[in-house]
């Protein structure tokens, strides 16, 4: 998936720290914090990672309150905070869900069961703010269904050409990475049905990138296992047809959530990469700020919520990727863009031409 930024959130509907919607034409839009990339953090390749956040706490990270007012209970070092537009504020644990907010006039910060077990509100003194629907496990992972049959859509796709693009550019040399390093672990959502579309689009289930790129990615993954981890793919080049597909599968207004195959996709050029960790020691995926492919502001790479842990591996693959000259994309902490993307024509070779698999 490629999301906007610049269509999904609209200058003027930005504050200092929360996006405000105003009125129609700000919609739709992702709504809550917007951040700024992290401060300087302890340096990722001697630091540890941070321990892992109490269990009892997990419950309580989350966002609270109305969309022009965002407060996300977070955990830094230890001890939950409130982040808001105005700053950060300590919590200190009276009870399991009973804290009092650590400076200035302290005020109890209550949270509050719904009828589950989940904590639906947050009482922070006079004010009830109630849970903000937030990722997958609130059921609102964002769920395109497409608006005609795949298998039209496929041969559509397949009929069509990329569009013409001036250049020069450098001949495509596509390789496939786990050819070059097999410690590097895929994923690849779109040749499942566990993607935005919930249908596949791709028959095999490999990642391609241009040579210098793939090389980049594997020297990544080597400084990586230095640290105990090793890089999971979700995806990398796509031909141009799938893109299409995707364009045409959506309905018009949830195109802002695609690439426009007028113009391609770094992803076209096999010059980005969809990525995350895992740990050597037990070969699961790390647990990150949100899930891949998630579109609310958690997606972010400067989005403060979620755990010291979550946001620790957030930083040390950014750190990894942007040491090999990829850059994060401003609204996915997955994405990465080679810096000589410019350099690649816009793919559409589909992988059953790219060798064996």
């Amino acid at each position: 998936m490629r999301l906007t930024a610049s269509a999904l959130i609209p200058l003027r509907c930005l504050s200092a720290l929360v996006v405000t919607l105003a009125g129609p034409a700000c919609q739709p839009a992702r709504v809550g914090p917007v951040v700024s990339p992290p401060p300087a953090a302890p340096d990722a390749a001697t630091a540890a990672a941070p321990p892992a956040a109490p269990a009892a706490w997990l419950p309580l990270i989350g966002e609270y309150g109305p969309d022009a007012a965002v407060t996300i209970v977070l955990e830094r070092d230890g001890q939950l905070w409130l982040h808001t537009a105005s700053g950060d504020t300590p919590l200190v644990q009276q009870s399991d869900t009973l804290f009092r907010t650590g400076t200035g006039m302290a005020r109890n910060a209550v949270f509050r069961h719904g009828s589950t077990a989940r904590i639906e509100r947050l009482e922070l003194g006079d004010l009830r703010l109630e849970r903000r629907r937030v990722g997958p496990e609130s059921g609102n992972q964002l769920m395109i269904t497409p608006v005609r049959p795949m298998a039209e859509l496929r041969r559509e796709a397949l009929a069509a050409k990329p569009p013409a693009e001036a250049g020069p550019f450098l001949p495509s040399d596509l390789v496939e990475l786990t050819t070059l390093d097999p410690t590097i672990k895929l994923e690849i959502r779109y040749a499942t049905s566990n993607n935005l579309f919930g249908v596949p689009f791709y028959t095999q289930a490999r990642a391609f990138l241009q040579r210098p790129a793939a090389e980049a990615v594997v020297r990544a993954n080597a400084a990586l296992r230095k640290q105990g981890y090793g890089l999971l793919v979700h995806d990398g080049y796509r031909p141009w047809s799938v893109t299409r597909m995707f364009w045409d599968a959506s309905p018009e207004d949830k195109h802002i959530f695609v690439a426009n195959p007028a113009e391609g996709s770094k992803h076209n050029r096999g010059a980005a990469v969809d990525l995350t960790l895992y740990d050597l020691a037990n070969g699961a995926p790390v647990e990150m700020v949100s899930t891949y492919d998630e579109t609310s502001p958690r997606a972010y790479p400067g989005y403060p919520g979620g755990t010291s842990r979550q946001r620790w591996y957030r930083e040390l693959l950014r750190r990894a990727m942007e040491a090999e000259r990829f850059a994060v994309y401003e609204t996915e902490w997955w994405h990465f863009d080679y810096a000589d993307w410019k350099r690649y024509p816009i793919g559409n070779v589909p992988f059953e031409r790219l060798g064996a698999p």
